[in-house]
């Protein structure tokens, strides 16, 4: 098997898993998530928002119907990572590092899926 391939699906899966904790989360404690929005200076209504579109965003990336659909789902990620990874290292509650990972993640798995797909 191609070993770019095995790392896109290693980097995906992982990705997705991050994402999907994170919108059942927003999905089943609204409020507690709420507060930790209000905490971190975020306005609290976009909680059910981002989690509905965490979720459409791993049905884009995930089923690959549309190249345009996918690139804004790994943008969408990307830049919500980044943003709770400014905020939770601003509010030093050490919550950084699940978005470290998610960085991580989306890069490797953005950049594997250019190779495959894109080229």
């Amino acid at each position: 098997m191609n070993p770019i391939k095995v790392i896109y699906w290693i980097s995906t899966i992982i990705m997705c898993l991050v994402f999907t904790f994170s919108a059942q989360m927003y999905f089943r404690n609204t409020e507690m998530v709420r507060g930790f929005f209000d905490m971190l200076n975020y306005p609290s209504y976009l909680v059910i928002p981002l989690a509905i579109l965490k979720v459409l965003g791993i049905i884009a990336v995930l089923s690959k119907k549309s190249k345009l659909l996918t690139e804004w789902a790994y943008a969408g990620f990307f830049i919500d990572a980044v943003l709770a990874f400014v905020a939770h290292w601003f509010a030093q509650d050490g919550g950084y590092a699940f978005s470290i990972v998610a960085i991580i993640t989306i890069v490797i798995s953005r950049y594997t899926y250019g190779r495959l797909y894109l080229d």
